[in-house]
């Protein structure tokens, strides 16, 4: 049996934001951009993986949230402690340098981990963390 990752979702907190870093910087395809009312839901994804997708998502929108709960996801959000991606690259550095110029907040820059990995992080234009390890 084979079981792949579809589809994954992410807060966006502005989604012409989201969408220019996911695309223009990161070279993800746009593979969907729907609209409803003031809302938003924009599915990205690695040029030549079709089947791999995220899903830009405005935060806190599940109709079975109280208005309590809204309020956390957002702060959660807004704190970067929400949620969190792992990608991967053979070409680390050249992505970190395009990453970085991109002036979002770098976390951590290219450097070997203990756990015998080399990757950076840096936090998206939402606030999401985002690692990226090298491949081989």
């Amino acid at each position: 049996m084979k079981i792949n990752i579809h589809v994954t979702f992410l807060p966006h907190t502005d989604p012409e934001a989201s969408l220019a870093f996911y695309r223009d910087v990161l070279g993800f395809e746009v593979r969907n951009d729907v609209g409803y009312e003031d809302m938003r839901w924009i599915t990205v994804g690695p040029a030549g993986q079709p089947d791999t997708s995220i899903v830009l998502t405005p935060p806190a929108i599940d109709p079975g949230l109280t208005d309590d709960e809204r309020r956390v996801v957002r702060e959660l959000v807004a704190k970067g402690a929400y949620a969190s991606i792992v990608f991967a690259t053979d070409e680390l550095q050249q992505l970190f340098e395009k990453v970085e110029a991109s002036g979002v907040d770098v976390l951590q820059e290219p450097m070997d981990q203990d756990w015998g990995t080399r990757d950076f992080a840096f936090r998206d234009p939402a606030g999401n963390t985002v690692r990226v390890q090298q491949l081989g």
